[in-house]
């Protein structure tokens, strides 16, 4: 059988650097298909390539068994491709049908849109995927796992034989992520071929057919899915075994460095009370909307409190704004490094010095010596894998965008650290990298707090574990005995101890 979507020998070169290098693919129908690499290993500039985004500088694409290049993202959806990038590209005021229907809008001999007849349309089409979704709503009163849907409904909308998805679950729920893979599971079945690039091994060896992996723009291989294992899937990603991914924990605890008193937020009832210790890795878990990040961020300084009280080191603090949290020793990596963490488009550099400005000045000046000095120590350090440090951070793979926002707080050399989704978005190499400096600072009596939803994650590195639920602390667990099901139990509003149930 002739497969849906194939490509040879494709290179793609950009300024400093090779993407690709004579890489090859291969979808079939109704196949699910894994595109699987390290962050920067070119699995998003394939993919840019088949969706016409990107023109490869050689090689060539069949569709169908035939030749095709498609300049443009409306070409290939001409074609029967269309992909979903990992930032949605929704318009939130809009209604879910006119996102679903963009520049399709039915209209009348006057051009006023015929809302009726759309809101039909679009719901024809969510009723086929079984997604319960109004077309009527705006897309802002939907959650990220269901703007997810719509830019697959709009995507099928238009027929497409071939559907991308980048890192579609990295915002989701395991539930919400759930419900999404069985939508990937009919639309399979019904004969849309599916690439799927993801992170994430247990979801891939859940869901996909195929895994084809890539490493520093090269096709490394294709393993079915059914006749290999995560180990050697890793070790085609990382060249090299990836053993002990989470690092010993701590065995000691020190002396109490943070204290959070009767912590109460704007519009809340309920008041929080945290303890953070030196050399400890706390970690807090909970559902999305939880309250984790609005609790960080109020310690934090970024956001107002209604009542409570904060304590460094057994003293009373004021913390009312970010900048006096980075002047007694608090550094905060955000969960979106794109939006709230980076300046995408200012060089490696001066993203390293941003919260440090301090150390890189001289009489009031920015010293070229300094500022080259603090960012090739963190660029050394990290590992971070640039052509030089005044590249502009968007240019760099998810990764390395994650270790440069890392080496930002590094720069302030914190007392205590929140992470709050540090992992989100990067490959496994990069994770334990991430994981491993984590537990380096709390070795080195750095208190750190660390937000995630991934459970493993929380299970594998935290010393103590606090669970919330609507906005408030439910549950303290000990991180070396401590379970998945737990901490949901917790999370979900179950609080009821397990063994009672």
């Amino acid at each position: 059988m002739t497969p849906l979507l194939e490509a040879f020998h494709i290179t793609k070169h950009f300024p400093g650097t090779i993407a690709l290098n004579d890489v090859q693919f291969e979808l079939r129908r109704g196949e699910i298909h894994a595109l699987m690499g390290e962050n920067g290993a070119g699995k998003s500039t394939l993919m840019k390539i088949l969706s016409g985004v990107y023109t490869a500088d050689a090689g060539e694409v069949r569709f169908e068994g035939r030749p095709v290049a498609p300049a443009n993202p409306h070409q290939a959806l001409q074609l029967g491709i269309a992909i979903v990038h990992q930032e949605l590209s929704v318009v939130r005021p809009l209604t879910v049908a006119e996102n679903v229907f963009p520049g399709r809008l039915p209209t009348n001999r006057w051009g006023m849109v015929r809302y009726r007849e759309l809101f039909e349309s679009a719901g024809r089409v969510l009723e086929d995927l079984h997604v319960k979704i109004d077309p009527r709503q705006t897309m802002d009163q939907l959650s990220i796992a269901n703007q997810q849907l719509v830019e697959i409904a709009k995507a099928l909308s238009l027929n497409c034989k071939v559907l991308i998805l980048d890192e579609p679950t990295s915002a989701l729920t395991e539930r919400e992520a759930e419900i999404l893979l069985d939508l990937l599971r009919r639309l399979a079945a019904s004969g849309t071929g599916i690439v799927y690039i993801s992170h994430k091994l247990d979801e891939v060896f859940k869901l996909a057919d195929r895994v084809t992996v890539l490493r520093d723009g090269h096709y490394i291989g294709t393993k079915v899915i059914a006749q290999t294992t995560t180990d050697e899937i890793i070790r085609m990603m990382v060249g090299r075994e990836l053993s002990d991914f989470y690092p010993p924990k701590s065995v000691e605890q020190g002396k109490p460095l943070l204290e959070v008193r009767h912590l109460r937020l704007p519009g809340q009832t309920v008041e929080n009370n945290l303890q953070l210790y030196a050399g400890e890795v706390l970690g807090i878990a909970g559902l999305i909307g939880s309250g984790r990040t609005e609790l960080a961020r109020a310690i934090f300084g970024a956001d107002p409190v209604e009542t409570g009280e904060i304590w460094l080191e057994g003293r009373p603090v004021s913390i009312a704004s970010p900048s006096q949290a980075i002047k007694l020793g608090l550094g905060y990596l955000p969960e979106d490094r794109k939006v709230a963490g980076l300046f995408l488009d200012m060089a490696l550099k001066l993203n390293v010095e941003a919260a440090n400005l301090p150390e890189v000045t001289r009489n009031g000046f920015i010293s070229s010596r300094r500022e080259r000095s603090l960012a090739e120590r963190y660029v050394k350090q990290l590992n971070i894998s640039t052509p030089g440090i005044d590249q502009e951070v968007r240019r760099l793979s998810g990764g390395n965008q994650q270790k440069t926002l890392v080496a930002k707080w590094l720069s302030i050399q914190p007392r205590i650290l929140i992470v709050d989704e540090p992992t989100r978005g990067i490959d496994v190499g990069a994770k334990r990298e991430i994981h491993y400096l984590l537990r380096s600072l709390a070795q080195n009596h750095v208190g750190v707090i660390m937000i995630s939803s991934e459970l493993p994650e929380i299970l594998g590195m935290s010393d103590r574990i606090l669970v919330m639920h609507e906005g408030a602390i439910v549950a303290e667990l000990d991180g070396g005995t401590a379970t998945e099901e737990q901490i949901m139990t917790y999370a979900s509003g179950q609080h009821e101890p397990i063994q009672d149930r």
